[in-house]
């Protein structure tokens, strides 16, 4: 099967990252950036950790970022063959108020400026996980959570995209361009600006060149994985069949209960996931009652009792009122 004979890739559906306390991370993502906890549940693979997922109104794919939360993990590192740098878009207008906000919440500015002619602001989370925040005009696929502490008119859009360190440089470019189907639009120094996908949707994969650097160490405060959206199972199947015909090691299909997954490694090492943006987090909950209860998959429910009693118990504090 030729590149020609699968769906084009048009966006982000979620990035993965790993944290300590759960209920820092809890407070830091919806009371200080303003994205809605969509849906508390497990990590499949790993029962005994809570899998957080945050995103806007109704979880929609594109905006969503998930944690798994290891009380006692250690710090990782960020370097090569990881995301090093998640972004996302909001209002080109609300960068001061981001930065006002941030400072007032304690949060440190870590850098402001602009970059392939995009003014941004970064900063990291209580793990050290380094975010940024992009000015951009698309929104089209945002829809505002209702109760959140930001106004409708700053909140974050959803995602802006990704920085992949590579050290096989020329092996990840090809990678993207050739095989993921990504359009090369920038290239700065050792950066090289790639995109995926068009209007309010797309996103942005910028690969830069560290081959000094030492890889990066997976644990709390690096991202885990970045996972590609596709529409449905069929498309899915499609991709599957085409990385094995690549040469790619890819995994048989996961069920996520929100969602279906295949994994795969660029030769960079950065771990990636095609996710169908179906069915969706309300199959088991309703819009006004997502991520308020654990949630499990109908095989785990067998064991809620023992999963439960291994969870550190979460509870929102409002640290940022309404404004």
């Amino acid at each position: 099967m030729t590149r020609q004979h699968t769906a084009a890739i048009p966006g982000i559906h979620h990035v993965t990252a790993l944290a300590s306390d759960p209920r820092a991370n809890l407070d830091f993502y919806s009371e200080v950036l303003g994205l809605r906890l969509v849906k508390r549940t497990v990590n499949f693979d790993d029962h005994g950790t809570y899998h957080l997922y945050y995103g806007d109104e109704l979880g929609r794919p594109g905006t969503l970022l998930t944690f798994f939360p290891w009380p006692s993990a250690a710090r990782g590192r960020r370097g090569a063959g990881q995301a090093t740098l998640t972004s996302f878009r909001v209002p080109a207008a609300s960068l001061g108020y981001w930065r006002e906000r941030l400072g007032r919440l304690g949060v440190e500015v870590e850098g402001t400026g602009r970059r392939f002619d995009r003014e941004l602001l970064t900063f990291v989370d209580p793990d050290g996980l380094k975010l940024e925040l992009v000015a951009s005009a698309d929104d089209a696929v945002f829809e505002p959570w209702r109760d959140a502490p930001v106004a409708a008119e700053q909140a974050i859009r959803g995602f802006h995209g990704v920085t992949l360190a590579a050290s096989a440089f020329e092996l990840s470019a090809r990678f993207l361009g050739d095989v993921m189907g990504f359009e090369l639009v920038a290239e700065a120094g050792e950066r090289r600006l790639f995109r995926t996908g068009s209007g309010a949707d797309a996103a942005a994969v910028e690969l830069v060149r560290v081959p000094a650097e030492p890889g990066g160490r997976i644990s709390a405060g690096t991202v885990h994985h970045v996972a590609w959206r596709i529409p449905g199972d069929e498309e899915q199947h499609d991709w599957r069949v085409y990385l094995a015909g690549r040469g790619v090691h890819v995994t048989p299909v996961a069920d996520r209960n929100y969602f279906r997954s295949i994994y795969f490694r660029e030769p960079g090492g950065v771990l990636f996931e095609i996710a169908t943006d179906l069915p969706g987090f309300t199959t088991d909950e309703s819009r006004e009652e997502l991520g308020r209860e654990l949630k499990l998959p109908p095989w785990l429910e067998p064991q809620r009792a023992r999963i439960e009693a291994t969870l550190p118990t979460l509870r929102q504090s409002a640290v940022a009122p309404s404004e």
